[in-house]
């Protein structure tokens, strides 16, 4: 039984050869890679929202790299722990990407763990599906998730946008959101390359509504590039690519080796 609900009335699915039902019979088929595009025609701010392929490409390079390995093994360890007491736990990836995260943790969790993940990138979506069998994955939006109330443990958020409601909504009582932002000096080195000043992202966040902060981690470490891929792969992934001109971009290129700071915020928040 799928762990999603309709989109449309919020009914529960039942599977028919290939195709989602819900109790009101509206049909949603199922993707040859697995997932469900759970996303309605009019909750589409364009034909293909979120991000598109080049974007999708160059973070999953970039991520495959190893660049970002100390914050999923952080990530896990402390999920782990704060899942360590449930015989069946339910987590939601909230803006999956490639499925990177949600795979790592996936990897790492007991096998009982219910799994899944959504995000509004279709070519996105469609990659990890394809790629990462044991989670369930969809097309939707993170401000109406397809999941019904009360219904996670965790829920992870890694830089995506969300609405309080929703969280609230999805969230069990007592249970865990545990989020990922920018922490003052990540990726400083890049970002002093293209501002004459440079602001710094704020060092800790407040709890959304109807949550609790029980814990406020930063993780901090160098990231050493000498492969000039790479380097165009982290640019292409962050918000301020196109902020990279030529020039800009050819004089960076022309150090040949980069040290470039890594710092997150890592929040742990508890449902009142």
């Amino acid at each position: 039984m799928s762990p999603f609900i309709c989109p449309l009335c919020q009914s529960a699915f039942s599977q028919t050869n290939n195709t989602q039902i819900c109790e009101n019979n509206h049909h949603f088929d199922i993707a040859k890679e697995g997932y469900l595009n759970l996303l309605p025609v009019n909750a589409k701010n364009s034909k293909n929202p979120g991000d598109n392929k080049e974007m999708m490409m160059a973070r999953r390079t970039f991520l495959n790299s190893g660049g970002y390995l100390p914050l999923a093994e952080r990530l896990t360890t402390l999920v782990q722990q704060l899942l360590a007491d449930k015989d069946q736990a339910t987590l939601l990836d909230l803006g999956c990407g490639e499925g990177y995260y949600t795979d790592f943790l996936a990897s790492h969790l007991p096998e009982s763990t219910i799994i899944n993940a959504l995000d509004i990138s279709k070519v996105a979506v469609r990659y990890a599906a394809k790629r990462y069998k044991a989670i369930n994955f969809c097309v939707a939006s993170a401000y109406d998730v397809p999941l019904e109330n009360d219904s996670l443990d965790a829920l992870i958020r890694i830089y995506a946008p969300s609405l309080d409601s929703e969280l609230q909504r999805l969230i069990k009582q007592d249970g865990y959101l545990i989020t990922v932002t920018p922490a003052p000096r990540h990726l400083f080195e890049l970002r002093e390359k293209i501002y004459e000043q440079v602001n710094a992202h704020l060092s800790e966040n407040e709890a959304p509504a109807g949550f609790t902060k029980v814990e406020q981690i930063n993780l901090n470490y160098p990231l050493n590039i000498s492969d000039a891929q790479i380097l165009k792969d982290l640019i292409q992934m962050t918000p301020f690519a196109w902020k990279f001109n030529d020039e800009k971009m050819q004089a960076l290129l022309a150090e040949e080796k980069w040290k470039i700071e890594c710092d997150f915020n890592i929040e742990i928040y508890q449902k009142l």
